[in-house]
């Protein structure tokens, strides 16, 4: 069994839970879906071009990142705040 793999999944969780968190903030704080979206899409090229991805599911969105165009990053970026999201309504 591997058992890196389960501290990988707990990282991509707790990076789940962190942008959730995130995104739960900045709608208390009145930011609607697409001021969330737009922020969302700075912050992927913040983080796609400065941060080296600590497991596997964040370097497979640094490349899409990477690949895609402004179109698809901001679809990517959308996506992933819908993700987050969904999971923080889960817990």
């Amino acid at each position: 069994m591997d058992f890196d793999n389960f501290k990988t999944l707990g990282e991509w969780d707790k990076w789940k839970g962190a942008l959730a968190k995130a995104v739960d903030l900045g709608e208390a704080i009145g930011f609607n879906e697409n001021t969330v979206d737009k922020m969302a899409y700075r912050i992927g090229n913040f983080l796609s071009s400065t941060v080296d991805p600590e497991n596997r599911e964040e370097r497979v969105l640094q490349e899409l990142w990477k690949v895609a165009d402004e179109s698809d990053k901001k679809v990517l970026a959308k996506l992933i705040v819908r993700m987050v999201e969904k999971d923080s309504r889960l817990h």
